[in-house]
C-alpha cells in the first residue's frame, strides 16, 4: 500500500460549485440525505466553503465566485448542461432515495433499476445540472464477490 494518502476516513472528496450554494445545500442535505457539518458564509451570504458528509464520505461545496480556484471551474449551466465527472452515493434503500428525488423535482437521467453487476440504482441531476448517481452496489463489498 502506498504511504502516499493520509489515512483518515475518507481520502476523496469532491468539490463542486453552485450559483445557489445556499439552496444547493438543503436541497443535498434534505433530498439525497448529505448532513451540512460546516457552512462558513460570506458578508454578502455567499458560501465561501461547505461540508456535506455522508456517511464516512464528504462532499465540499461553495458559490460561484470571482477567484483564482473560482477561474478553474465551470458548473453544468455555462456548459451547456455536460458535466465531466459524477458522484456515486452508496445507500440502503435506493427505492426510497429515488422516491425523495422524484418528489424533490430532480430530472431523472436513467431510471431505477437492477443493475447487471449487482445492486439497484438510477442517476439524476440535482436542481444546477449537477449529475448524481445512487445505488445499493457497493464497490468495497461487492467487487470482493
Amino acid at each position: 500500500m502506498t504511504t502516499i494518502p493520509k489515512h483518515t476516513r475518507a481520502t476523496i472528496m469532491p468539490c463542486l460549485r453552485y450559483r445557489d450554494a445556499p439552496a444547493a445545500i438543503e436541497w443535498l442535505c434534505n433530498t439525497l440525505g448529505f448532513e451540512a457539518s460546516l457552512v462558513v458564509r460570506t458578508e454578502n451570504d455567499l458560501v465561501a466553503h461547505a461540508q456535506l458528509t455522508y456517511g464516512n464520505g464528504m462532499i465540499m461545496l461553495g458559490s460561484v465566485v470571482d477567484s483564482d480556484y473560482g477561474s478553474l471551474l465551470k458548473t453544468p449551466g455555462e456548459i451547456g448542461t455536460f458535466v465531466t465527472q459524477t458522484s456515486y452515493l452508496v445507500v440502503n434503500d435506493a427505492d426510497r432515495v429515488y422516491a425523495r428525488a422524484v418528489e424533490a423535482g430532480a430530472p431523472i437521467l436513467l431510471p431505477l433499476q437492477d443493475e447487471e453487476y449487482g445492486g439497484r440504482g438510477f442517476t439524476c441531476r440535482d436542481p444546477e445540472g449537477h449529475v448524481w448517481s445512487i445505488g445499493t452496489y457497493d464497490p468495497w463489498v461487492d467487487a470482493e464477490r
